[in-house]
């Protein structure tokens, strides 16, 4: 009888180490999706963007609070990139403009945008944060930058290594880049 009491014990004791085992990763499922939302809320009142499933894109791309200032970098990393990489002069002015829209030296933000200096996005985040920019941009409180600075922002990068005593500053290929982020950023298609 002693035995079947001790194996009742046990039996009992491993299934209250299961529930509080089950207890414990619900609650860190749901401490993780309390700290999304935050982080979604907050950058949503950075970017101005309210919608939820557009936030939620932001964060599948790896935006995260500390480096949502990026976003509207994008675009001008992406033609820097056109030509198949980006120069010193490029990656300097691409800096500057990044100091200039607050991102501090050393920063996740900074280290976020070196990441993208050295690797190259994929096509798939350029065109997905292309349509969150346009988005942010469209929202009431899209923030102090426009699409015509954007791409101003672009061209500069675009004529900051290229031609030769001024000639063809800009390549084909930046030209065509250009015009496609005009377009989509303008909200025209082409």
């Amino acid at each position: 009888m002693a035995d079947r009491d001790i194996f009742a014990d046990r039996g009992r004791s491993l299934e209250e180490e299961y529930f509080r085992k089950k207890d414990r990763e619900l609650i860190d499922r749901m401490r993780q999706a309390a700290a999304a939302a935050d982080a979604r809320a907050e950058m949503g009142a950075r970017t101005g963007l309210t919608d939820p499933q557009l936030l939620e894109e932001l964060q599948a791309l790896g935006f995260t609070p500390e480096t949502v200032a990026l976003l509207p970098l994008v675009p001008v990393v992406q033609v820097a990139w056109a030509e198949g990489g980006i120069t010193v002069a490029e990656r300097a002015l691409i800096l500057e403009l990044a100091r200039a829209r607050g991102i501090g030296e050393g920063s996740a933000a900074d280290l976020h945008l070196a990441d993208w200096l050295d690797r190259r996005p994929s096509e798939d985040v350029f065109a997905r944060a292309t349509r969150l920019i346009s988005a942010m941009l469209a929202s009431p409180g899209g923030g102090r930058l426009s699409a015509d600075d954007l791409v101003r922002h672009c061209e500069s990068i675009a004529t900051a290594s290229g031609g030769v005593f001024g000639i063809n500053r800009i390549s084909a290929e930046e030209r065509q880049l250009l015009a496609s982020i005009a377009g989509a950023l303008k909200g025209r298609t082409g």
